[in-house]
């Protein structure tokens, strides 16, 4: 497994040995021993799959508030998306930066996001079907989200009329946001 570091502490795309002959490709999506050969040491608790139809279709910024938080990692089995990792711990230095990686059932990168993190991708084809570890489980308590046009965090979706859920739509700026982060 390959591991490529972002301008963001953690973050990391990670590029699996893919193995194909005639019949198709054979690869392990997840090896806690090779991870921890890489440095990265998560105990993943639950698995989570979405489908999304049509292209456009963003999904995010999403995030679990305080001790909830989850780590992720992500990836797309079906089509492409243009995924981002935002940085939520207003003390660390790339606080507010983001990295957006092309995820695809093509390519078979995966991004770890780690957290302390807001998460979001938009669909660059239609039939995704996008799938993720997470190191804590849902909690809907703790569920928050930052608006995906923030003018403060400036992300570039390649999209300017993305389908959104009604919550996404009406999710806060990041100025109105409580992210749970403040102490990280």
């Amino acid at each position: 497994m390959k591991l490529t570091k972002t301008k963001l502490e953690g973050v990391v795309v990670l590029e699996p040995d893919v193995f194909g002959d005639h019949r198709g490709f054979f690869m392990e999506s997840w090896s806690k021993r090779k991870m921890e050969e890489l440095g990265l040491y998560y105990d993943f608790v639950q698995d989570n799959h979405s489908s999304s139809t049509v292209k456009g279709t963003l999904r995010g910024i999403h995030f679990q508030r305080g001790d909830k938080a989850q780590a992720k990692l992500v990836r797309c089995t079906s089509g492409a998306v243009l995924d981002v990792a935002v940085d939520l711990r207003p003390f660390s230095p790339t606080y507010k930066q983001w990295v957006a990686v092309e995820l695809s059932a093509e390519n078979k990168k995966q991004l770890m996001i780690p957290r302390g993190f807001g998460h979001g991708f938009v669909t660059l084809t239609d039939h995704v079907e996008f799938l993720y570890k997470a190191d804590n489980y849902y909690a809907p308590e703790a569920d928050g989200g930052i608006r995906w046009n923030d003018p403060e965090l400036g992300i570039d979706w390649g999209v300017t009329d993305p389908v959104l859920s009604a919550k996404d739509s009406s999710s806060p700026f990041l100025k109105d946001a409580v992210t749970g982060f403040e102490e990280w």
